[in-house]
C-alpha cells in the first residue's frame, strides 16, 4: 500500500471558512527549493538593480557621500527582501517568479488566498531566519529541516503566517482507462467496490492496457490471477459467460466513472469558492477496449456462478 500513503502524504484536505472541504496537493522540498534558487537568483538582480538607480539619485540630487551610499546598500536590501517579495505574492495571489516556474501556490491554512498581513509576516520572517538569514548556513540549514519535517510541507514562515504552499498545476491526465462494456453497464452500476483498494485497480487497470504484449501463458494466467482476487472484494458476481477481460473492463470502468463524477462534484464546488485555482477541468474521455489503439485485454473466462474460476476452462488469450 506504499501508493497509498505516498497519495495520503502529498494532499491535504482543508476546510474554508464556509466550511467546504478542499483537496490540493501539497508542495514538498523537491519542488520548493528549486522556487526558492529562482527568487534567489531574482532577487539578487533586483537588489542590484535598485542599488544603481538610488546610487544615481543621489549623485544626480548631489546628496552622495559615504552615509547615501551606505544608505543606497540598506534600503535596497529591505526593499529586495521585505518589500519586493510582500508586494509580489499580494499582486500574484500567492506566487513569486519562482512559484510561478514551478506552477506553486502560497494560500492561507484554509485554502483561501493570503492577504497583505501574511504576506509581509512570511516576507519579515523569511528576511530574518530563512533567506537571507542573520546566521546565513545554520538558517538555511534548521529552515531545510523544518520544511522536510513538517507533515504539510511548512518552513518557518508558513507557520508563523498561517500559510501552505500548494501546487497550482492541473495534474496529469487520466491517461488510458477501459470502459464498461455496454452489456455490463447495469450491473456494473450496482457494484459494490468498498473492498477494492487502489493497487489492485491499478495492477488490474496495467495489465488491460499492456496484455496484447504478454505472452501466453503468462497472460492467461495473470488475467485470471486480477480477475479472481478482484471478485473476492467486488459483489455482485457478473453475469454468466463473462469473459475475464470484460469483468476487468466493467469493474475498472465504473470505478473511474465514479471517480471522474466525484471529481467533478468536488472542483465545481471548489471553483465556487476559487474560480482560479479549482478550474473545473473535464476528464478525457476513456479508450474503449478493443478499439484498435494497440492496448487490448485477452480473453479470460470468469466462471459466473462464483469468485473463482477453473484454470482447465481458461482458454489461450485472444485479442479482441
Amino acid at each position: 500500500m506504499r501508493h497509498g500513503r505516498d497519495t495520503a502524504e502529498s494532499t491535504a484536505g482543508l476546510v474554508s471558512g464556509e466550511a467546504v472541504h478542499l483537496e490540493v496537493r501539497l508542495a514538498r522540498a523537491g519542488s520548493r527549493v528549486p522556487a526558492l534558487l529562482i527568487d534567489i537568483v531574482a532577487q539578487v538582480m533586483v537588489f542590484f538593480l535598485l542599488v544603481l538607480l538610488l546610487v544615481a539619485f543621489f549623485g544626480i540630487t548631489r546628496l552622495g557621500d559615504a552615509a547615501s551610499s551606505q544608505a543606497s546598500y540598506i534600503i535596497a536590501l529591505v526593499l529586495t527582501t521585505v518589500g519586493y517579495p510582500t508586494l509580489l505574492l499580494v499582486l500574484t495571489r500567492g506566487r513569486s517568479l519562482g512559484k510561478l516556474a514551478m506552477g506553486l501556490r502560497v494560500v492561507r491554512d484554509d485554502g483561501g488566498p493570503i492577504t497583505l498581513r501574511q504576506s509581509l509576516t512570511r516576507a519579515l520572517v523569511g528576511a530574518t531566519l530563512e533567506w537571507p538569514g542573520l546566521l546565513l548556513i545554520v538558517n538555511w540549514a534548521v529552515s531545510l529541516v523544518v520544511l522536510t519535517g513538517s507533515p504539510r510541507g511548512k518552513r518557518l514562515a508558513d507557520v508563523v503566517a498561517g500559510t501552505i504552499v500548494i501546487h497550482d498545476r492541473s495534474p496529469q491526465g487520466w491517461g488510458w482507462v477501459p470502459t464498461t462494456p455496454p452489456p455490463l453497464a447495469r450491473w456494473a452500476s450496482t457494484l459494490d467496490l468498498t473492498g477494492l483498494d487502489d493497487e489492485l485497480a491499478l495492477a488490474a487497470r496495467h495489465f488491460l492496457a499492456r496484455s496484447r504484449g504478454l505472452s501466453e501463458p503468462y497472460r492467461t494466467r495473470l488475467g485470471h490471477a486480477l480477475a479472481t482476487e478482484i471478485a473476492t472484494c467486488v459483489t455482485p458476481a457478473p453475469p454468466p459467460d463473462t469473459p475475464g477481460w470484460a469483468y476487468l473492463a466493467g469493474v475498472i470502468g465504473e470505478r473511474h466513472r465514479r471517480a471522474s463524477q466525484r471529481l467533478a462534484r468536488d472542483r465545481a464546488s471548489h471553483a465556487m469558492l476559487w474560480p482560479e485555482l479549482f478550474a473545473p477541468v473535464p476528464a478525457p474521455a476513456p479508450v474503449p477496449v478493443g478499439s484498435g489503439t494497440g492496448d487490448a485485454a485477452p480473453f479470460i473466462p470468469v466462471q459466473p456462478n462464483g469468485p473463482a474460476a477453473d484454470p482447465r476452462s481458461l482458454r489461450p488469450a485472444t485479442p479482441v
